[in-house]
């Protein structure tokens, strides 16, 4: 078995998606055109998406949930940790070395939790 996609809620689709597209751009991770209530972004494997609830319900960061993305190296932790926060992005944790892995946390504009990390 294997993580195939991860969708996130957003309150507003248009801060989100400029978040990711600029957050994303220097990555293998592509932008894919919206598509209804959903965007999503295209990595070599898996998907990204971003989702107005279907309930039509105020999106909210789940209590615990994290989203972890290995980004490759400890120079891409450090630019894309520093990236998120300039984007608007709150800083959860800096860059730092956390038992095996090289690791920075922030959390997007809607509060989401996202793991910057180097296995």
């Amino acid at each position: 078995m294997k993580m195939s996609y991860f969708v996130i809620g957003t309150n507003n689709m248009e801060a989100a998606t400029k978040f990711y597209d600029v957050l994303f751009a220097q990555t293998d991770v592509a932008p894919a055109l919206p598509q209804g209530r959903m965007t999503y972004w295209l990595g070599p494997d898996f998907a990204f998406a971003v989702a107005l609830p279907f309930n039509e319900a105020p999106a909210t960061p789940g209590n615990g949930t994290m989203l972890g993305l290995d980004v490759g190296s400890d120079e891409e932790v450090r630019r894309l940790h520093k990236l998120a926060i300039e984007l608007g992005g709150s800083c959860e944790g800096e860059p730092n070395q956390r038992g095996p892995f090289f690791s920075a946390y922030v959390r997007d504009l809607d509060k989401n939790k996202l793991c910057l990390f180097r296995q």
